[in-house]
């Protein structure tokens, strides 16, 4: 969508569809206001959902410049196993590729261990001749008699995608082109996915995977894409429509509406950028960025003032999931949420998630028919949720049903009381949640002490932060202004981005830098030409590059960022120097005597907009006014059991208020808890800021 706004619209719009919630975030820079609306997702009609956020906040779309989107649609198809039916067609020989995998063991000892699931059955895999050699040269051309017959068989199938694999396709598109082409004319209600579109790397295995799963996630998200194009168009929206990649980064919708994969995890990237504005707004350097929503919780990490991004994901988990891929913040994520079911197993053992009751029942608290106790009905009955003021009044929440299903379901087949059985439901979602912060740090080489901070956003996240905190040893929990807003308001921050791969195997001693340097600059020209079609205004242009590297003899390689200087010198001993390092962070380990090689060239080119200032708040005293406290209720908190709780209206707070706990923080769409021995103090910007008390709670 091309702009047609005058220069003096100001209105950048974002929306963020979740799982449970759909968070809609505007800026107005004429005013210098920050607009929010919140409203449950809508899941048989998505655009809905972003229609009542609108309504809600008082946004109208005609005087919009931006309209920037984000969503966890993408990857709940995939997990969900609710995408499209798709068949795969790829070179003879190789029809198996994607069901035989690795062979992996993840759980060496584990008899029970299940391999990863294809998302196309063997039955609509099918083999085409052709074959091409590793350097790009055909070898065997691709048989058109043989297509045109596949093309015939595959139109009485009643498919809705089509994903192509052929071997070497990165170096080579030529014949995964003319397979597309035919397709489309022959077949064009198919959706249509190539290999060679999404990426230029090696490994056939994870190709097909991330192009088999770019085809089954797609004519979904295109289609809702397409809608919400549609009601843009009807209501005058004359500005231009981007979508949040897993990067953070903005791409077109037309781009999106293809490489669909790219945006798998676009609503949380955008919470990990927005952390990342806010460290350096604070002058943090290290942080984990945990979002806690309706269904999941997720963390990523700030390191060094950046986002810690990956070139590669398993979507399901380690143990049985499929590859992909496809660059993204990488961020872990567990099926624990404010809507996560709490059950009973079959030997009586307590469970919370991953599944979840979603915005539809919801949980029992909702009263749209959900019977089974979820997170947030836990915290309604232990008093950290007030029943009248959910999301500003809003929503009333129905705490006797709360109650009933608590004690029914969880509290009377333990034999205990529902307070028990609620806190316990809280203490199993906080270690639950503490693998997702894991799963960023232990897991990946990093050490959990060198990130003090934790920032806590989502929905449900300020509820469960410092219970989390606790789990962790962390020490000091940010709470950003509008938390539940969050991603959406990160969406806000977010720039343009252009990732691009291409593999070049070649030894560090064997490439001249004269060499390294043409190939970058031949790899970056794409991405430069699209950050320059797109119409959206810089500031200016930042190009980061990348070498996947390996000691010769591996079979994995380790992604090194090369600075300017590494690049511009004439010998390469800062590349080998940065790539010892990066093995040594990641494996414990590195070589410096051991000869290197080049796997990969990447490169990340981003067009960095104008954002948002973040606004500071009035300051005041230590004391809050006694305008800020709304009264006190009974809650619950662990080993200081019921305790006659101060509860805080956060808008009313000012910049250097402080407050001890036990207190709660209410605001339109969640409620910060402060537990006995917490301390919160407000900042400048309005962030709450809690020091952690470790000996009590």
């Amino acid at each position: 969508m091309k702009a047609k706004n005058t220069p003096s619209s100001r209105l950048r719009v974002a929306a963020d569809i979740g799982g449970t919630f759909t968070d809609v975030a505007a800026f107005d820079a004429r005013q210098g206001r920050l607009l929010l609306g919140k409203t449950l997702t809508t899941p048989s009609h998505l655009v809905q959902g972003i229609l009542q956020g609108l309504e809600k906040a008082g946004i109208a779309l005609e005087e919009a410049q931006l309209f920037l989107h984000g969503s966890t649609v993408a990857i709940n198809t995939m997990l969900e196993r609710s995408g499209a039916r798709t068949a795969l067609i790829t070179t003879r020989g190789f029809r198996d590729i994607y069901e035989i995998g690795r062979i992996n063991r993840p759980d060496s000892f584990n008899l029970r261990h299940r391999k990863h699931q294809p998302l196309v059955e063997r039955d609509l895999r099918f083999e085409i001749t052709e074959r091409l050699l590793a350097d790009g040269s055909v070898h065997e051309p691709l048989n058109k008699a043989e297509l045109e017959k596949l093309i015939d068989h595959l139109a009485t199938l009643d498919l809705d995608a089509v994903a192509v694999l052929f071997l070497h396709s990165y170096r080579n598109p030529a014949h995964e082109q003319m397979v597309r082409a035919r397709l489309k004319k022959r077949l064009p209600h198919l959706f249509v996915s190539i290999s060679s579109d999404l990426s230029q790397e090696y490994r056939e295995f994870e190709r097909t995977s991330t192009v088999v799963a770019n085809a089954y996630i797609g004519p979904r998200v295109d289609r809702y894409l397409g809608e919400i194009e549609d009601k843009l168009l009807q209501v005058n929206f004359g500005g231009q429509f981007f979508v949040v990649q897993s990067t953070g980064g903005l791409y077109a919708l037309s781009e999106a509406r293809e490489d669909c994969v790219r945006m798998m995890e676009s609503g949380p990237a955008s919470g990990v950028i927005g952390t990342q504005v806010l460290c350096e707004a604070l002058d943090i350097d290290h942080a984990i960025a945990f979002d806690m929503g309706g269904t999941t919780a997720k963390a990523g990490v700030v390191r060094h003032g950046e986002a810690l991004v990956t070139n590669s994901v398993m979507i399901g988990g380690y143990l049985s999931g499929l590859p992909l891929l496809t660059p993204m913040i990488d961020i872990h994520e567990v099926g624990t949420g404010g809507g996560s079911m709490a059950t009973l197993s079959a030997t009586g053992a307590l469970r919370v998630g991953p599944q979840s009751a979603g915005a539809s029942p919801g949980p029992a608290c909702y009263g749209l028919g959900g019977t089974q106790p979820t997170v947030t009905d836990a915290n309604l009955l232990l008093g950290r949720l007030d029943p009248a003021h959910f999301l500003g009044g809003e929503m009333a929440l129905d705490l006797k049903a709360a109650q009933s299903a608590m004690k029914s379901q969880i509290a009377d087949p333990l034999k205990m009381d529902v307070t028990a059985a609620a806190h316990g439901i809280l203490q199993i979602a906080a270690a639950s949640m503490s693998h997702a912060v894991k799963g960023v740090t232990t897991d990946r080489g990093l050490n959990p002490s060198a990130f003090p901070h934790l920032f806590a956003y989502g929905g449900a996240g300020p509820l469960h932060a410092s219970m989390v905190a606790r789990e962790l040893r962390i020490p000091h929990v940010i709470i950003p202004r509008a938390p539940g807003h969050f991603s959406a308001f990160g969406m806000l921050l977010a720039d343009f981005r252009k990732d691009l791969v291409r593999s070049q195997f070649v030894s560090l001693e064997g490439v001249a830098m004269t060499q390294l340097r043409d190939w970058f600059a031949e790899l970056e020209q794409p991405g430069l030409q699209s950050a320059a079609a797109s119409g959206l205004q810089f500031q200016r242009m930042v190009v980061q590059r990348y070498l996947d590297m390996r000691y010769v003899g591996q079979e994995h390689a380790v992604t090194v960022e090369i600075s300017a200087a590494a690049l511009k010198s004439p010998n390469k001993a800062l590349i080998k120097a940065a790539f010892d390092r990066a093995h040594e962070e990641r494996y414990g380990r590195g070589s410096p005597s051991e000869a290197a090689e080049i796997v990969s060239i990447r490169s990340a080119i981003s067009g960095v907009m104008k954002k948002p200032k973040l606004e500071k708040i009035a300051p005041g005293k230590t004391k809050p006014l006694a305008a800020a406290l709304r009264g006190k209720r009974r809650a619950y908190f662990g080993k200081a059991g019921w305790c006659l709780t101060p509860v805080y209206q956060r808008d009313r707070l000012l910049a250097n208020n402080t407050v001890r706990g036990p207190a709660l923080i209410e605001e339109h769409a969640t409620t910060t808890v402060v537990q006995p021995g917490d301390l919160l103090k407000v900042d400048a910007y309005g962030n709450l800021h809690l020091t952690i008390g470790f000996d009590k709670a």
